[in-house]
């Protein structure tokens, strides 16, 4: 199916200016979906380009985009916390809002550390329908064992660059301080809408344990699905194209 994409800049609260893309399918959308991606990646990284296209062929306008300091936004990662996180992906929604006003529903989809993201903010944005993660950790530190040998350097320094996912990452010592003690079990108990967990069994990254935690912690309706043989990234094409299928199956009765 063919699908266009758009390119956005997207305004933020602090000044910085995100890029994204707006992908939509050729003829009026079922729904609209934004992706918050994963820890240090982009929305040029494979499984999230792949997973926006997957989505818009399933008829979803689906908005990627970087966070600051990342892809091709403006702000430095050194100085992300977990509270700029949140503002970057609230300001997402804000535009994709806008680009699609009347198209329901509003899906937020968040991969990793972008899950736990995704679970923060939606309890403070009423236009959410849904909640969709995939590979979620069930608290934000949990990111921090991939920079676990650097957190001494870190906290002396200010700061650590660090190869991640095969990519140079500069990490801050405010982004350390802002994941060490929030978790997501208030933002769970206030989320009163539809969530659904993606998450592997066999994921190395991230232990499956983490969607218990969260299916938990959740209240109805709450689905799991298991990705048997999937990876924590959805290294493969097909991957991203399941996962987009089980969302549209899923998420096919939230409107009327």
């Amino acid at each position: 199916m063919a699908v266009r994409n758009t390119s956005l800049s997207i305004p933020t609260p602090r000044g910085v200016r995100l890029s994204g893309v707006l992908v939509e399918p050729e003829g009026p959308p079922r729904g609209k979906a934004c992706i918050a991606h994963c820890f240090a990646c982009s929305k040029d990284f494979p499984a999230t380009v792949r997973l926006a296209r997957a989505l818009a062929e399933e008829g979803y306008a689906t908005l990627r985009f970087d966070f600051a300091g990342l892809g091709e936004s403006e702000g430095a990662f050194a100085e992300s916390t977990l509270q700029t996180g949140r503002e970057d992906l609230e300001a997402a929604l804000d535009t994709l809002a806008a680009h699609h006003p009347d198209t329901e529903p509003t899906l937020l989809l968040g991969h990793s550390f972008g899950g736990a993201l995704a679970i923060l903010v939606a309890p403070e944005r009423p236009e959410v329908d849904a909640v969709v993660t995939i590979a979620a950790p069930s608290q934000p530190g949990h990111v921090r064992h991939l920079f676990q040998d650097h957190a001494e350097e870190i906290a002396r320094e200010g700061h650590a660059r660090l190869i991640i996912g095969g990519r140079p990452v500069t990490i801050g010592r405010a982004l350390l301080e802002s994941i060490e003690e929030p978790t997501l079990e208030t933002a769970l108990a206030q989320l009163n809408r539809p969530i659904l967990l993606l998450h592997a069994p066999g994921d190395t990254v991230v232990n499956v344990d983490h969607a218990g935690y969260i299916f938990r912690m959740a209240q109805h309706p709450r689905s799991f699905v298991a990705l048997n043989r999937v990876d924590h990234l959805l290294s493969r094409p097909e991957h991203t194209r399941y996962v987009a299928g089980l969302i549209r199956a899923w998420s096919a009765n939230l409107t009327d």
